[in-house]
């Protein structure tokens, strides 16, 4: 008897400090679920709301945004390093059409990272046919969605919470993109948790500001008199000043009594931090997202002459790593083993360069003096007919017409 009630005891025991440490450091999909993200600022910071932070809103939409407009193919390997565009296999209406009746590839793709940026993790179920081809893609919620890994081999299982009850899916059958990797090697982090101190500090000095203009907080300047004024006309000067040169009135000619003297109010030492601040939290927040402060507005440090340069650092330093995680993730999870082994996905970022016209030609000249494309190789890329003779190296820049003396003719 004695020994079962220490058994109990220390079960008991071992249950209330199990919880204490999940209240203490729950989950990220319970505090995301729950909106109970603490911050030091004094709200709680969800992936719902913090899309009001305007430079949250604009770095998630950059990312996002771009990953949906991109276009992604299915290609087969070729000889000597090769790659030819297939459009016959299920998977290439996947990628560049739609992926269920009523979502497009690209909207799919924007809301997969959209989910991923702001709960962590971004979801869709694979829907297969009889012969276990993929089908359909449709998006999960991720909220809907518990990741739980195999205590033998790790392996992820998906816990998906439907309408109709709760399903068990293998990796096998989830597209799941993330944004970190969680503790647990399963789950995504997002940067919505991770930087929630610098989400909250900037939602709550917007707060500050509305409240303080649209409350008036600060008055636009003071009336001054040389004599102490009676309540009745105090109040009459107020109510009369009001009427003049408020609301619709404002900026109209003004008519002093008494003596009176307006003087203007501006901003001083503390108003002007401030202001430096705000911007520090929109930087804060762009380092989070590990996008340039540009990319969400802010062209403080921007210039004709470096704009060009930050669109490359873009689509190098911030954008790649997420289309290398579709990359992979639909290759994984939509191709067989020995699929892979012939075909690859792989997204076509030319798109993000073509309006610089100017360094888009000087490219193509390289290239066709180099022998590296023919004539119709770029124009399919500008999305021209083919022209006749068009398919040879044949260098249009020397009076010999060769490129390195060779053509493939």
């Amino acid at each position: 008897m004695w020994p079962f009630r220490r058994d109990r005891q220390t079960e008991t025991a071992t249950a209330q400090a199990d919880e204490q440490r999940s209240l203490a450091d729950p989950e990220s999909w319970l505090v995301d679920l729950f909106g109970a993200t603490p911050a030091q600022a004094g709200i709680a910071v969800t992936s719902t709301n913090a899309t009001k932070c305007t430079a949250v809103r604009a770095a998630v939409a950059a990312l996002s945004e771009a990953s949906g407009q991109l276009p992604l193919h299915l290609f087969r390997r070729g000889e000597n390093g090769a790659r030819e565009r297939d459009t016959t296999h299920p998977v290439a209406g996947l990628l560049a059409g739609t992926v269920n009746p009523w979502t497009t590839s690209q909207q799919l793709r924007e809301q997969l990272v959209r989910d991923a940026l702001l709960a962590g993790n971004g979801f869709c179920q694979i829907v297969r046919d009889g012969t276990g081809k993929a089908r359909e893609l449709h998006r999960l919620v991720p909220t809907a969605v518990q990741v739980e890994a195999d205590s033998v081999n790790g392996e992820p299982v998906y816990r998906v919470t439907l309408k109709n009850g709760v399903r068990y899916f293998p990796f096998t059958d989830i597209i799941h993109l993330r944004a970190g990797i969680a503790s647990d090697g399963v789950s995504g982090v997002s940067p919505v948790q991770e930087a929630r101190e610098a989400i909250a500090l900037a939602l709550v000095m917007e707060r500050h500001a509305a409240k303080l203009f649209g409350r008036g907080a600060r008055p636009s300047g003071l009336l001054k008199f040389p004599n102490k004024l009676g309540s009745d006309t105090a109040s009459r000067i107020k109510a009369s000043w009001q009427a003049a040169h408020a609301g619709e009135n404002s900026g109209g000619t003004a008519v002093l009594e008494e003596g009176g003297d307006f003087q203007s109010l501006t901003l001083n030492s503390v108003d002007t931090q401030f202001l430096e601040l705000r911007k520090f939290a929109v930087e804060e927040i762009a380092r989070a997202f590990r996008v340039s402060p540009v990319l969400i507005q802010d062209f403080g440090r921007a210039t004709w002459s470096n704009s060009s340069e930050m669109g490359r650092q873009f689509l190098q330093y911030s954008l790649e790593p997420w289309l290398s995680r579709i990359e992979g993730e639909f290759a994984l999870k939509l191709l067989s083993a020995d699929e892979r082994a012939e075909l690859f996905i792989e997204f076509e970022t030319d798109a993000l360069t073509a309006s610089d016209t100017a360094a888009r030609a000087t490219a193509y000249s390289q290239f066709r003096s180099a022998g590296v494309y023919t004539a119709n190789e770029l124009r399919r890329r500008e999305n021209l007919q083919p022209l006749p003779g068009g398919d040879t190296l044949a260098n249009p820049f020397t009076t010999s017409g060769k490129a390195g003396g060779a053509t493939n003719e």
